[in-house]
C-alpha cells in the first residue's frame, strides 16, 4: 500500500510520552503528531470490558455519540469515518480533512476481519491503545485526551521478523530490579516497542516506576520528582562486568537529553555463551560495580537515572549478542518464570 507524503505525515500522536530508543539508548518524552499509515491494563482484557454509555459531543453537524476508547478499531473497522473525525481534536482535524481521512481508512482496512486489542498504557494523564489484525501485520494506535478526543490516530504496515521472535537467550534472566515496575516499552512491534525497528535494539525494555497512573509527583522537572529515580537497579544474572560509564550527568526531564551519549551511565555485564546484558542511564555517580568485577543474580548495579538519551528516569534493559549496544544484535529474553512481558502491564522483579 502506498501513501502519500502528507498522508504519511498525519496520523500518530500528540501525546508527551517515554519514547523508544530508536538507534539510541532510551530517547526520552516527545512530542509527535500525526495521522500515518505506513495504572497498566494486560493486553487482552479490553474485549471483556463493558462498554460505558458514550458521552455526547458537539459537533458543527448537532451531536453526536462519542466512542469510546475500548471501542475506536472497531469503529474503524465498521467504518464509522465521520463518527471517528467528528471526535478528532482541532489540531488533527487541521492537518487531515477528512475525505483524506476516509480514504486511508478504507484502504488499510480492506480485507481486515478484526483488530485485536494489544496493549494499553494509561500514565501520566494520557490513554494509548494499540490494535493488531489477524495476521498481526497491521496495526491501530489511538490517543486520547482526559476530555475523551482523539489527540492522535496511527494506522500502520507493521513489519515482523519471526525467525528472531521465536528464538529466545539461552540462559534465563531476571528483572533488573525489586518491586512494581511498569513496562512502557516492550513487545514484538514497533506500536508497543519503538526498539523493535532497530536489530541492535530489537527486544529492550523501558521500565518506569508508576503510582496511582503518574510516574511523577510534584515538578515534573526534577528528576527527584519521579518515583523510578534513585531506585536500586540489580544484575539480571551472574556474570563479569566488562563495561562501565559512570560520569554523565543526568538531564533536566522533558528539557534536555544526551544524544552525544545516547546510553548514559551503563553497565554493560558477560553472562557467557554470547549474551550480555546492557542495562542504560543510571544515575550518575551511582554505579557500583567495576570492570573485571564478578556479580551474581540480585547484586546491586547502581540506581535507576536520567543520563542519556533520556529525558525522563526509567530503566533500559537489553539481552545483545555483543558488548557494543551499536553493533551488536538485541535477543529475546527468556525470562525467570518463563513469562512474556509487553507494553502496558506491571511487573514484579522478585530476585533472591
Amino acid at each position: 500500500m502506498i501513501l502519500s507524503k502528507r498522508m504519511m505525515a498525519v496520523l500518530l500522536l500528540v501525546l508527551t510520552m517515554l519514547a523508544g530508543c530508536g538507534e539510541r539508548v532510551g530517547e526520552g518524552p516527545k512530542e509527535e503528531t500525526s495521522v500515518q499509515e505506513g495504572e497498566a491494563v494486560s493486553p487482552g482484557s479490553v474485549d471483556d470490558q463493558e462498554t460505558a454509555e458514550p458521552d455526547a459531543q458537539e459537533t458543527e453537524g448537532g451531536t453526536t455519540d462519542m466512542i469510546e476508547p475500548e471501542q475506536l478499531a472497531a469503529s474503524l473497522l465498521a467504518g464509522e469515518y465521520e463518527r471517528i473525525y467528528n471526535q478528532m481534536s482541532e489540531d488533527m482535524q487541521e492537518v487531515v480533512s477528512r475525505e483524506d481521512f476516509e480514504s486511508t481508512a478504507k484502504s488499510f482496512t480492506a480485507g481486515v476481519q478484526a483488530f485485536h486489542p494489544e496493549s494499553v498504557v494509561k500514565l501520566n494523564g494520557a490513554e494509548r491503545f494499540v490494535w493488531l489484525d489477524d495476521t498481526r501485520t497491521k496495526g491501530v494506535l489511538a490517543a486520547f485526551g482526559p476530555d475523551g478526543l482523539i489527540e492522535g490516530l496511527q494506522v500502520l504496515p507493521l513489519e515482523t521478523f519471526p525467525e528472531t521472535d521465536g528464538q529466545l537467550t539461552e540462559q534465563r534472566y531476571a528483572l533488573p530490579f525489586k518491586g512494581h515496575w511498569f513496562v512502557f516499552w516492550g513487545g514484538t512491534n514497533v506500536m508497543t516497542n519503538y526498539h523493535y525497528a532497530y536489530e541492535s535494539q530489537r527486544y529492550a525494555f523501558d521500565f518506569v516506576k508508576a503510582r496511582n497512573g503518574m510516574s511523577y509527583e510534584g515538578d515534573p522537572q526534577l528528576n527527584e520528582s519521579y518515583f523510578a529515580f534513585g531506585q536500586d537497579v540489580l544484575a539480571a544474572a551472574d556474570g563479569e562486568v566488562v563495561g562501565v560509564v559512570n560520569d554523565v550527568k543526568d538531564n533536566k526531564p522533558l528539557v534536555e537529553t544526551n544524544e552525544n551519549e545516547p546510553a548514559g551511565n551503563y553497565v554493560v555485564i558477560d553472562h557467557g555463551g554470547g549474551e550480555y546484558s546492557i542495562t542504560a542511564h543510571f544515575r550518575q555517580g551511582s554505579i557500583a560495580v567495576r570492570e573485571g568485577d564478578r556479580v551474581r543474580k540480585g547484586d546491586l548495579l547502581g540506581q535507576a537515572g536520567n543520563s542519556g538519551n533520556s529525558s525522563e528516569p526509567h530503566i533500559h534493559f537489553q539481552i545483545s549478542d555483543s558488548p557494543d549496544l551499536m553493533t551488536g544484535k538485541s535477543l529475546n529474553v527468556k525470562w525467570d518464570g518463563g513469562f512474556n512481558i509487553v507494553q502496558g502491564e506491571t511487573v514484579e522483579g522478585a530476585q533472591d
